[in-house]
């Protein structure tokens, strides 16, 4: 028993330590669309750079209110003592030395416009890093539903393909007791080609897709991902009301946040710029040095004169310009991001109903057609071409099927893009 109890325990480590690696290895993102923005979100370039500059943006806020770096200046006068030795450098030999230590001082409220700006710019960087997240999950998005439509259609191609192959031997049965054409044979053996051939693009268009994700996760082109098992589950019809969601956007749209951003540092450049009219000091003092000794003081004041007012004017209609192309570039994307935002919940809508539509009444006909058409045509009832025209109503209806489910998968992720949240 004692030794049992030792091999078990020697087992159980050992297992422990081979079995490791194995558990540690990461699983393939890609099964649902959460998966692939939380790897997104910590690993692709794109949001990346722009979460730096939104950073280094912040950073530009407390120099921009700070006072300029003080400047110190030496005067070696007299190195000659008028002639009577030779040049020299050292400030104890001599007529005298003169230390200025200076300080450049805004007119007031000068450095606060200047640190309010910085702000303001801070938080119109901060809104594009936002806007660039918005727009990577919504391609994300899009391209996962479009990948889980391809693979719900090479499922069903498959599923059909099987069909076919058994269509097949029905008829060839058929054929062999005289009760069917041979053409009946080729035909559904030429239907299985082209379906054949049709898997061969779907699967193409399946790894270009692959391809697109990983870029966007910053992944190899060829790294693996999980099959997409799923979509997501639309919101209620409750939660798409447009003049709600019309709201939340105005206020949280990341494009119209760093514009509104851009106004309000416009409004504070213009401020500033007025500010300009009024002149900057620079304060100084000055000790002077007479061989060892310190024997005098001085102060001094120091401004720019603003003489150039026609520079100035221009300046300033520069700023009021640029104000009001901020406040007209402002209200240009507001009109264009309502127009999206009803444009998308239309299509999601139409999309919700369709797919309703879909599921409820013409899928459920097309089985039933088809479960006559193959009745009829193992009695001789109906011909083959018949009975084909079936099979490809029924894939039709559930690849539109397929097709509305993505179409609504694409118009949430336009709506949450232009939120800039989810819903």
């Amino acid at each position: 028993m004692r030794r049992f109890r030792h091999l078990t325990i020697i087992t159980l480590f050992s297992a422990i330590g081979f079995g490791a690696p194995v558990l540690a290895q990461e699983v393939a993102p890609g099964a649902n669309v959460d998966s692939l923005l939380s790897y997104a979100k910590s690993r692709n370039p794109e949001f990346a750079a722009m979460q730096a500059e939104a950073d280094a943006s912040a950073e530009r806020v407390v120099p921009a209110g700070a006072l300029p770096d003080p400047k110190f200046r030496t005067e070696l006068r007299d190195i000659t003592r008028f002639g009577e030795q030779n040049a020299t450098l050292s400030p104890s030999r001599v007529g005298s030395t003169r230390y200025l230590l200076m300080q450049d001082i805004p007119w007031y409220g000068k450095r606060d416009l200047k640190r309010e700006i910085a702000e303001l710019e801070a938080d119109g960087a901060k809104g594009r890093a936002l806007g660039a997240w918005a727009d990577i999950a919504g391609r994300i998005k899009v391209n996962f539903s479009q990948l889980y439509y391809l693979r719900q259609n090479e499922r069903l191609t498959r599923e059909i393909l099987d069909l076919m192959m058994r269509l097949e031997k029905v008829a060839q049965v058929r054929y062999a007791g005289g009760l069917a054409a041979q053409q009946d044979v080729i035909r559904a053996q030429v239907e299985q080609t082209n379906m054949r051939n049709e898997l061969i693009g779907l699967e193409s268009e399946q790894q270009y897709l692959r391809a697109r994700l990983n870029a966007l996760l910053s992944r190899p082109t060829t790294a693996q991902l999980a099959e997409p098992s799923q979509l997501r589950k639309l919101p209620a019809p409750a939660m798409l009301d447009f003049a709600g969601l019309e709201e939340r956007v105005r206020a949280k749209n990341p494009q119209l946040f760093a514009d509104e951003s851009k106004i309000k540092a416009a409004e504070k450049t213009r401020d500033l710029t007025f500010k300009n009219r009024y002149p900057d000091f620079t304060l100084g003092v000055s000790p002077i040095q007479y061989q060892n000794t310190i024997r005098e003081w001085e102060l001094m004041v120091e401004l720019n004169i603003p003489l150039q007012q026609a520079s100035r004017r221009s300046q300033e209609r520069e700023s009021e310009s640029m104000l009001n192309a901020a406040r007209a570039r402002k209200e240009a994307t507001t009109n264009q991001v309502t127009a999206d935002l009803a444009e998308s919940l239309a299509g999601l809508e139409a999309a919700r109903r369709t797919e309703n539509l879909l599921a409820s009444s013409l899928i459920p006909q097309s089985e039933l057609t088809f479960q006559a058409a193959l009745a009829g045509y193992e009695t001789g009832k109906v011909d083959f071409a018949t009975l084909l025209d079936a099979q490809r109503q029924i894939r039709q209806a559930k690849q539109n099927q397929f097709k509305a489910q993505v179409d609504a998968q694409v118009r949430l992720a336009e709506i949450e893009r232009l939120l800039g949240e989810e819903l």
